[in-house]
């Protein structure tokens, strides 16, 4: 488990790394389409580092720019929240950004601002693969963008423990405060959280079991018969909502 004193996302990760990369960190299930996806600590560390390469390398982001994570629950969206903290953006709900990062469901609505916003599509469909039809002009198509990037980021202007991280749903917390917030959790050292909700919004539940040594299990479209089959198969220990 990191200890207490990291404030970094890196040093979060550095750690996590260092002590079990084999282990899962992020288990993701679609009910509605009998989708399981799981990224150890490694394979998700190396999607972070493309996804980083890509925002801040290919696409001149900035330490303190805001991204909004416009997804719905999907460990694609997990992925995009480490590549923020890496590289110093801060993750908001707002509208006023400077990159958005969209689904299918919400392309609609960020397309015709590709003028002014960077705006990054994924396709959602299973292995993280390209739209099946060419997104609009301007858009990035995650699918096809990432995976020329290295697997591995190291940020020409690293965020720093007062750096802002996260502003979602009126509050507000620096890297430093949601890292010490994570390892002062309820999350029992090594243990799974099984959770329906969106962790870009519901950020404790992504960032505890990351700074404590566990993982998540997040399920998208759940359904209520299938959740407990999901928390025993998957030797959860804890769940979301409890």
């Amino acid at each position: 488990m990191p200890p207490p004193s990291a404030t970094t996302f890196s040093a979060v990760l550095a750690e996590r790394l260092r002590h079990d990369p084999g282990r899962p960190l992020v288990t993701y299930y679609d009910h509605a389409t009998g989708e399981r996806v799981e990224l150890s600590v490694t394979t998700w560390a190396n999607w972070v580092a493309k996804a980083a390469s890509l925002l801040v390398d290919e696409l001149d982001l900035e330490r303190g720019d805001r991204i909004r994570i416009d997804l719905p629950p999907h460990w694609l969206g997990t992925v995009f929240l480490g590549a923020a903290w890496s590289s110093g953006l801060v993750v908001t709900d707002e509208d006023d950004v400077a990159a958005a990062v969209c689904g299918p469901g919400t392309l609609g609505e960020w397309a015709p601002r590709a003028a002014e916003v960077v705006v990054l599509a994924c396709s959602l469909r299973p292995l993280g693969v390209r739209f099946l039809e060419p997104v609009p002009a301007g858009v990035h198509d995650v699918g096809v963008e990432i995976w020329s990037q290295p697997d591995a980021f190291v940020p020409w202007d690293p965020p720093g423990p007062e750096d802002l991280a996260v502003t979602v749903g009126g509050t507000q917390l620096t890297q430093a405060e949601l890292w010490r917030a994570g390892a002062a959790g309820t999350m029992v050292g090594g243990g799974r959280l099984l959770s329906v909700a969106d962790p870009v919004i519901e950020v404790a539940t992504f960032s505890e079991p990351l700074t404590q040594g566990g993982s998540l299990v997040l399920v998208a479209r759940a359904e209520r018969h299938h959740l407990e089959a999901t928390y025993v198969a998957e030797r959860a220990t804890a769940r979301f909502p409890a």
